[in-house]
């Protein structure tokens, strides 16, 4: 194949999302260029990914096997396949953060590395567009034989991701004509009808899903309208035994119900959500109404029983799945990177499709907890699972513990350039558009087509927009969900809307007009459902969009392990610039005792008093039923814990942290 690379390398921000002009829609992503990050907390980061890891991630992938196995496929050198069998779709997850980095940030040396591995994978691809590289080595000329774990689809739905990226973000052609190629093969493979050959084509589904949205947006990119059909085929073709047929357990392959008729999400969180963000892609651009509103049960359900508070997803080890309604576990949460990363393009696209103000408290919450929790304040280190409780001395001999701390890299480095691909794209989540409007769903300093947007958030509840032109404009604005009580202040005076809702503003502007939000950041302590039995008779704190963590770190004299809050008294803010990028941290008053006491048998009697021993019974006039305490807290001295930022845990080493405090009683 020849790989041609077009030559216009300007700025493209661009969204990862870009629906036809005939998608069903309520709101639409902003045009090219119109989204970009210009400050505060989001471009820190974003300067951070591109500068170290997205550019480290080159000698990283180098390092793992993952281009020896290309130039391997290639012909280009001998041996064996080195890593998992998905070892392409890392590469073609960080090619995706090299693309939208250089729309983001224009510069040689990236796309220097973007057109040397982009020809590498031309070279790799078979002659009738088959491309994966580890296949092609171990499988001596077999393919799809073992679909449910081979992942050849999902590499392949990652490559369209990145191909898309390439052309929008950058201009270059080289990686799209590669992904063509391969679709067009998956279109005579796969689906109802007969093939080229006069043969039925294969009925399968791959066991990760992703190449769902992957073919959506390469028609969306070129046109095709079989890319289309096939990922509605893809869709529909979950749930009839496929999987199940050849071996497969249904539920971990999201195959046990029909995407359709499924009213929650079950099985490997990361298969889950990337489904389920496939599926609404196909049911905007098909006008598929039942599938759409199969998808926002899906979601709502996933929320309301299997999210953590952080907004993680996937609450087993075991199979790295979700489990049943309100298994929630503190210490034991999967939570994996990216699973919330799928579930912010799952929300997205609901939110695209629908204009519900939830999904975007949804991202929100994702994305400053759940993913952000996943990558250290550098950016070159990263936690594949997310729990809400590190105990002292945890083991340190399961894979991915986060008791070893964040790492460089995985064996299985599906999180790290997921990560990266995310915070290159991020300008495209920002905000929408509609005839006539614009709508801010992320606050951040920005530059948001007609407005620019300032603000210290989220540590600071303070925006001020500002209207850049002349003329009509519809300007929508999200009051998040956690706000008890927000002013709006314009050129038409204030408003104090309620929380969860998308306030408007539609008059005639003058550039150079404001209008400042002043949202409610007081600290809260939550309580879980009755039926989270990890969390009963303990309380979290949120402050803004921001979920805390007591980590050992900030105490003295005691261990979080120890520690117990009190139910009602106030809890106070401190901003400390000095500490782990500048946060706002927490003072929490509670007790601990300043060591523990190991006992011969770690439980004591409720009901009475043991006589003549030195076991005494638990008083069971000090249980608050009302609050659910799992028991009472002996008389301990009192102590002032201090709370940071849930997302910025674990950058001072690994140490004792948790989310969910056990109250005082």
């Amino acid at each position: 194949m020849t790989t041609t690379f077009a030559t216009d390398t300007r700025a493209r921000t661009a969204t990862p999302v870009l629906p036809t002009a005939d998608a069903h829609l309520a709101l639409r992503p902003l045009p090219a260029g119109d989204a970009r990050i210009t400050g505060g907390f989001w471009a820190l980061r974003q300067e951070r990914n591109g500068r170290d890891a997205v550019r480290g991630g080159y000698a990283l992938l180098e390092a793992a096997g993952n281009f020896r196995n290309l130039r391997i496929a290639a012909g280009l050198e001998e041996g064996e396949a080195t890593g998992p069998i998905f070892m392409d779709s890392d590469v073609t997850k960080w090619l995706e953060a090299v693309a939208w980095e250089i729309g983001r940030a224009p510069a040689d040396d990236l796309l220097e590395l973007q057109r040397e591995v982009t020809a590498l994978y031309a070279q790799a691809q078979a002659d009738d567009g088959y491309l994966d590289s580890v296949q092609q080595i171990r499988g001596k000329g077999e393919r799809y034989t073992d679909l449910k774990w081979s992942h050849e689809m999902y590499c392949a739905g990652h490559l369209y991701q990145a191909a898309v990226a390439q052309h929008r973000a950058t201009g270059d052609t080289g990686l799209l004509e590669v992904a063509v190629k391969n679709a067009d093969h998956l279109v005579r493979t796969f689906g109802d009808g007969t093939a080229p050959d006069g043969t039925p084509k294969t009925q399968d589904v791959d066991g990760h899903p992703v190449v769902e949205m992957g073919l959506v947006e390469l028609y969306r990119e070129t046109g095709n309208r079989d890319y289309l059909d096939l990922a509605h085929w893809f869709v529909d073709a979950r749930g009839h035994g496929i999987i199940e047929r050849a071996g497969g357990e249904p539920t971990y392959f999201s195959d046990r119900v029909p995407s359709r008729q499924a009213t929650t999400v079950e099985g490997h969180a990361v298969r889950a959500v990337y489904l389920a963000a496939g599926a609404v892609d196909v049911a905007v651009e098909t006008g598929d109404t039942e599938l759409l509103d199969a998808s926002e049960q899906q979601f709502a359900d996933m929320m309301a029983t299997k999210a953590f508070i952080t907004g993680g997803l996937g609450a087993r080890w075991d199979w790295e799945a979700f489990g049943d309604p309100y298994e929630l576990p503190t210490d034991r949460g999967y939570a994996e990177t990216c699973a919330a990363i799928g579930g912010i393009q799952w929300a997205w696209r609901l939110l695209l499709a629908t204009g519900k103000p939830v999904y975007a408290d949804a991202i929100e919450r994702l994305l400053y907890n759940a993913f952000l929790a996943g990558v250290s304040l550098g950016g070159t280190e990263y936690f594949y699972v997310n729990p809400l409780q590190q105990r002292d001395h945890a083991h340190q001999d399961e894979n991915r513990s986060p008791a070893h701390g964040r790492r460089g890299w995985f064996d299985c480095a599906c999180c790290p350039p997921n990560i990266m691909r995310t915070f290159a794209s991020l300008d495209g989540y920002l905000a929408t558009a509609t005839d006539g409007g614009l709508q801010i769903h992320q606050y951040a300093t920005a530059t948001l087509g007609p407005v620019t947007v300032e603000t210290g958030y989220p540590h600071d509840g303070h925006v001020v927009v500002t209207v850049t032109e002349d003329g009509p404009l519809a300007l929508g604005l999200r009051i998040p969900a956690w706000s008890d009580s927000t002013t709006v202040t314009g050129p038409d005076g204030h408003a104090e809307p309620e929380p969860g809702t998308l306030h408007v503003i539609d008059r005639e502007w003058s550039a150079g007009d404001t209008v400042e939000l002043a949202f409610d950041t007081t600290p809260h302590r939550y309580v879980a459902d009755t039926r989270i039995d990890a969390a009963r008779g303990q309380v979290a704190i949120e402050r803004g969009p921001l979920v805390y963590a007591v980590e050992q770190a900030d105490q003295q004299g005691f261990t979080v392990d120890d520690l117990t809050v009190d139910a009602d008294a106030p809890i106070t803010e401190e901003r400390r610039d000095d500490l782990l990028d500048g946060i706002v941290t927490l003072r929490v008053p509670g007790h601990a005792p300043a060591g523990h006491e190991q006992a011969a048998w770690p439980y004591q009697r409720l009901d009475a008093t043991r006589s003549g021993g030195a076991d005494h019974a638990v008083d069971v006039t000090r249980v608050d039923d009302a609050a659910g305490s799992q028991g009472a807290t002996p008389d301990l001295p009192a102590v002032t814990a201090t709370a940071v930022p849930y997302y910025a845990w674990a950058n001072r080493g690994a140490a004792p942290m948790r989310v969910w405090l056990p109250l005082a009683r």
